[in-house]
C-alpha cells in the first residue's frame, strides 16, 4: 500500500458532464492550472451522464409542462421556463465556442435538431395548453412555437400518436422546431478526450474514499486504486465533487457546515425502448405530456426520438422505480448510511410530508410490463407489447433540505453546495441537470473564485456572449444567439436524420 502525497490546483471527483464542463471552462480561463480527475468507473460518462441514463432532451423548457404553472386567476406563469431556457442558451453558446475553436470537430456527434412538443388530452388540459402557448409565443425565447387542436394538423406532426385514437377525444399539441436531442454521454467523452490533450491527469478506476481539510485550507483526499488496492493522498486548493448521487456522502465526509441538514432520496427510472424499426420510423419528435397527480416532475411521461450509437431510437417513460442505491453502480446501503444525526429530523420530516410520493413509487415499482404498456397506449393507442422492451435508466437522488417552506423540503432541481471559502463545491440533485451544466458551472466559478471573476470576465463573454445579460430584456441578442448557435452546431437549414445512419 502506497501513501505517496502530491499537490495540485484542482481536483474533480467524477467524470460526468459537470466535471467535463468545469474542467473545460477552467482550462480555457487558466490553462496553467493543474487539474486532476478521479473516476470510479472505467470510462467517462458512464453513470448519470450516459446516453441511456437520461432523456437527452436538451432541456430548454420548450415542451416540459411542469415549468409553466397555472395561477389561481387562470393565467400561466412562464418565469421558470424563461430561466431554464436562458440557462440552456449558455450551453449552446459554449458548445458553439468549442466547435469554432476546433475543440469539438463534429457537433453531430452529440447534438441533433429535433422538434419539441407538448401533448395533452381532455378539454381542461387543452384549454391550459392553449393559454400556455399564448403566453410563451409572445416571448422571443420561444419564437416559432405552434399550437394546434386540429386532428389533420396533429396527424402531420405526430401520426403514431394520433392514428387509431377516438375522433371525439379532445387533444392538442404545441410544436417548436428549434428543439434538440443531446447525447450527453458522447459530449462528456468528447470533452474528456480534449482535457486529456490539455495534460489533465484523468485516472479511471480510482475511488475517493475520504477527504479532510488541511491546516493551510487545502483539501487532502484519500484515493484508492480499485484494481490494485493501493492508496495515495492528493492535496488540492479546490475540489469539485461531481459524483452524481455519490456526491452526498463525500459532502458529508468533508464536514463543511453548508453540508449539514441535507439529505437525499433516490429515485430510479425505467424506459420502454421500441425494437421495431417500422414503428421508430413513424415518430420524429420529443413529445411531453402532463405528470400524473402525485408524480415527481422527473416522471413526466414523454415519447422521445433519440439518436444513440449512430441510429435513431424511440423511448417512452420514465417509469419510476426504487433502489436504495445512490448510483446504478452504488451500494444497497447508500440511503441508510446517508442518514446522519444532523439530517435525521430533515429526512423524517420529508418522509411525513411526502406520503403521496411514497405511495406513487410503490405503485410504480409494482407495475407489470403490461400495466406499463397501458400507460404507453395513452400515447400510442396501437402499441404492441412485443415491440417494446424495458431498460433501466439512471439513479437520481432528490435533494432534501430545510427551507423557508419548512423542514424536509424535497427539491427537484440541481444545487451546488459550496464551502464559505469557496475551496470545495458539491453538485447535488438531478433536473434539468446536464442541459444547464454550463450555467451551473459558471455560477460555481463565480461563487468559488470571486477574486478571479473580473480578470476572467472578458474570456467568459468571449465563450458565452450572453453571460451576465438578461436575454428577456435584449430580444435582439436572442435572435443573434439563435442564428449563430444553430449555424455553428449544424442545427439550421436541415432536418435531423429520419432514418438510421
Amino acid at each position: 500500500m502506497s501513501n505517496r502525497q502530491t499537490k495540485t490546483d484542482v481536483i474533480l471527483i467524477g467524470a460526468g458532464i459537470m466535471s467535463a464542463t468545469l474542467g473545460t471552462l477552467l482550462k480555457e480561463l487558466v490553462p496553467e492550472w493543474e487539474i486532476k480527475v478521479f473516476e470510479k468507473l472505467e470510462n467517462a460518462g458512464e453513470e448519470s451522464s450516459n446516453e441511456w441514463n437520461n432523456a437527452g432532451t436538451g432541456h430548454a423548457a420548450l415542451c416540459e409542462l411542469n415549468y409553466t404553472s397555472e395561477k389561481p386567476d387562470g393565467s400561466i406563469d412562464i418565469s421558470k421556463a424563461i430561466q431554464i431556457n436562458e440557462q440552456f442558451q449558455h450551453s449552446m453558446q459554449f458548445w458553439s465556442y468549442l466547435v469554432n475553436s476546433k475543440l469539438i470537430h463534429d457537433p453531430q456527434d452529440f447534438i441533433m435538431p429535433l422538434p419539441h412538443m407538448s401533448m395533452v388530452l381532455g378539454k381542461q388540459n387543452v384549454s391550459f395548453l392553449k393559454k400556455r402557448h399564448e403566453a410563451m409565443s409572445k416571448n422571443s425565447l420561444f419564437q416559432g412555437m405552434e399550437f394546434s387542436d386540429d386532428p389533420k394538423k396533429l396527424m402531420e406532426w405526430i401520426p403514431l400518436i394520433i392514428k387509431d385514437r377516438p375522433s371525439n377525444e379532445p387533444i392538442a399539441a404545441t410544436k417548436i422546431d428549434s428543439g434538440t436531442d443531446v447525447n450527453f454521454g458522447a459530449l462528456t467523452r468528447i470533452l474528456f478526450d480534449h482535457l486529456k490533450k490539455k495534460n489533465v491527469d484523468i485516472k479511471y478506476k480510482h475511488s475517493v474514499d475520504n477527504l479532510r481539510r488541511t491546516s493551510d485550507g487545502s483539501w487532502e483526499l484519500k484515493i484508492r486504486n480499485i484494481n490494485s488496492g493501493s492508496v495515495e493522498r492528493q492535496t488540492a486548493k479546490f475540489v469539485f465533487i461531481g459524483g452524481g448521487g455519490g456526491s452526498l456522502h463525500l459532502l458529508q465526509k468533508s464536514g463543511i457546515p453548508e453540508g449539514r441538514n441535507i439529505g437525499g432520496f433516490p429515485v430510479s427510472g425505467i424506459f420502454m425502448v421500441c425494437n421495431n424499426p417500422a414503428v421508430v420510423a413513424q415518430h420524429h419528435a420529443k413529445v411531453y405530456g402532463k405528470a400524473k397527480l402525485g408524480a415527481p416532475p422527473m416522471s413526466v411521461p414523454h415519447l422521445d426520438t433519440r439518436f444513440i450509437d449512430n441510429k435513431k431510437s424511440l423511448l417512452f417513460g420514465p417509469f419510476a422505480g426504487f433502489s436504495p442505491k445512490f448510483l446504478k453502480t452504488g451500494s444497497m446501503f447508500d440511503l441508510v448510511t446517508s442518514v446522519k444525526p444532523n439530517n435525521l429530523v430533515t429526512m423524517l420530516s420529508a418522509g411525513a410530508k411526502n406520503m403521496s410520493l411514497t405511495k406513487y413509487l410503490i405503485e410504480q415499482v409494482m407495475l407489470s410490463k403490461e400495466k406499463r404498456m397501458e400507460e404507453l397506449r395513452e400515447f400510442i393507442p396501437s402499441a404492441k407489447t412485443e415491440d417494446w422492451e424495458l431498460v433501466v435508466a439512471g439513479q437520481r437522488v432528490q435533494v432534501i433540505k430545510d427551507t423557508a417552506a419548512g423542514k424536509g423540503t424535497l427539491q427537484f432541481g440541481t444545487e451546488v453546495i459550496s464551502s464559505a471559502d469557496g475551496s470545495l463545491a458539491a453538485l447535488l440533485g438531478a433536473s434539468p441537470g446536464a442541459s444547464t451544466a454550463v450555467s451551473v458551472m459558471l455560477e460555481l466559478v463565480t461563487k468559488c473564485f470571486p477574486e478571479h471573476v473580473k480578470e476572467w470576465e472578458p474570456k467568459i463573454k468571449e465563450m458565452i456572449p450572453s453571460y451576465g445579460v438578461s436575454l428577456l430584456k435584449h430580444p435582439e441578442l436572442i435572435d443573434e444567439i439563435h442564428t449563430s448557435t444553430s449555424r455553428i452546431l449544424g442545427l439550421s437549414g436541415k432536418k435531423s436524420l429520419e432514418v438510421s445512419r
